[in-house]
């Protein structure tokens, strides 16, 4: 087993945004602002939201945080967003999820400005992704992609992982990771298969597979009957269990297998945050028609 080692990969590009920031600041006297939200005191949210403002700061990202009581209305919700998505000094606005039970989240990512919108969730972003021919032209037009799929596919890249021509599975569906990535991976030439709960044959089809991304949030759900020798592994999932965080994949299961694998903690998780950082300068650069 060959670990990728996603903190390294992390730190190697927030390296480089800070680098970019600085730039920007000598260059224009302007600083790149993101806005965070959260909604309600979920106690992992708010560790997440922590790791997220930490990381501005030492990118020399300005961080605009806002706290709103979990019983907040749709409209004070809304209204947020829309002075956030009005105000000039800030770039990009992050809504945190999941939101407090019974509040449907695509309504409030809808009232994001699509030019700040960081999470690549507003449908406009979406559309530009879908309709996008190749990775070239994701990157050239800078369009907002989801920070989670955006991650992975800069990990495969970074790790020397062929994408073009091989053949990945992606166990999962949703709008945040499975369906962005799959786009990604497509833009990338490869030959994707989107598997899901209801899928037959699982086992088979990942075994068949030379990468296989998991984000099913089912603890140890994937074992060395879903991979092949010589694949690569790229672990989405976070559980939390009594004897700590864990992957999709049952690690000590796989772990004498010849294969590529991100661990659980330390993989995809601190490359999303960092790929949080690239997007709000792409929406810097946007918005203000600034290279970066």
């Amino acid at each position: 087993m060959k670990l990728i080692d996603g903190k390294k990969i992390s730190s190697d590009k927030r390296a480089e945004i800070k680098e970019k920031v600085a730039k920007i600041k000598q260059q224009t006297g302007k600083i790149p602002g993101l806005a965070t939200i959260l909604v309600g005191g979920d106690p992992a949210s708010r560790v997440y939201i922590q790791s997220k403002i930490k990381a501005c700061e030492h990118a020399g990202i300005k961080s605009f945080h806002h706290d709103l009581d979990e019983n907040s209305s749709q409209e004070a919700i809304i209204a947020l967003i829309k002075k956030l998505s009005e105000n000039f000094e800030i770039d990009g606005i992050l809504l945190q999820l999941p939101l407090p039970q019974n509040k449907d989240a695509q309504e409030y990512l809808n009232a994001i400005s699509p030019l700040k919108d960081v999470d690549g969730l507003h449908p406009f972003n979406v559309g530009l992704l879908n309709l996008s021919k190749s990775w070239n032209e994701i990157i050239e037009k800078n369009i907002l992609v989801s920070c989670t799929p955006l991650g992975i596919v800069h990990i495969l890249r970074k790790s020397g992982i062929t994408i073009e021509g091989k053949t990945a599975v992606v166990i999962g569906r949703s709008n945040l990771v499975g369906k962005p990535l799959s786009m990604l991976l497509l833009a990338n030439n490869a030959t994707v298969i989107m598997a899901h709960s209801r899928t037959n044959n699982l086992k088979e089809i990942c075994k068949s597979a030379d990468i296989v991304v998991t984000a099913v949030g089912k603890s140890r759900f994937v074992n060395k009957d879903f991979i092949k020798i010589g694949a690569a592994v790229i672990d989405v999932g976070i559980n939390r269990t009594p004897e700590g965080l864990c992957g999709d994949v049952d690690f000590d299961a796989v772990k004498d297998m010849d294969i590529e694998i991100t661990p659980v903690p330390g993989g995809v998780g601190p490359v999303t945050i960092t790929m949080l950082l690239e997007n709000t300068l792409k929406a810097f650069s946007n918005r203000r028609k600034i290279v970066v």
